[in-house]
Formats: C-alpha cells, structure tokens, sequence
C-alpha cells in the first residue's frame, strides 16, 4: 500500500493539519486502521494523533482518496473529535482510559481478597 500526500493545510486554532491524500493498493481497500498507521507512520506521528474522516473508492479501482485529520497530540484529538469518528479510529477517550483503569484496579482487589 502507497501513500501519497496530495494535500495539506494547516489549522492552527485545532492544532491540526487537514490532510488529503492518494492511497495505491493492491487487494480490497484497506482497513481505516490499516490506513491510519500507515498515514501515521509516514508523518512521523503516533496513531491516535491521526483520524481518518473519509476514504474514497472509485469502484474497481485500485486507488482510494482519503481525508485525514492529523493532530499536535493525541489529548487535543479527543478534546476536538466527535465520539462516533474516535470510535471509528479507536482512539481512546480520556473517559475510556479511566474507567479501564477503574477496572482493572477492581480486578486486582478481588483477586487479592480471593
């Protein structure tokens, strides 16, 4: 899979680059989150500070257009990104991490009370 930057303009209110971009692959259109680590890792960035916002298949084509939101840090992606497009990209709310901590830590209390 080839990434291609076609686009990108800076957006220093959200702390953000829009970025448009040509994706070349060879088999079925990848995965959003095949696509976010790829982008990511062709930025130099971590993956939950990238939300992929739109993926454009032309059918029977082996090329995909896509829109992307690449953020400063993953904290101003959930400060800024509705729930439903974090989800999509799995990046995980503040909210999220605390309560899987909550529950990890209640796991550990009862296996030590057993």
């Amino acid at each position: 899979m080839d990434v291609d930057i076609i686009s990108e303009e800076e957006n220093p209110m959200l702390h953000r680059t829009d970025v448009t971009f040509e994706l070349v692959h060879e088999e079925a259109t990848p995965s959003r989150l095949q696509v976010r680590d790829s982008l990511a890792a062709k930025l130099n960035k971590d993956a939950a500070e990238v939300v992929i916002r739109k993926l454009d298949t032309k059918f029977g084509m082996r090329k995909t257009v896509g829109h992307a939101k690449v953020y400063d840090t993953a904290a101003h992606a959930t400060d800024v990104e509705q729930e439903h497009m974090l989800e999509r990209n799995k990046i995980e709310t503040d909210d999220e991490a605390d309560s899987e901590a909550d529950t990890e830590a209640e796991a550990e209390a009862e296996a030590e009370e057993a």
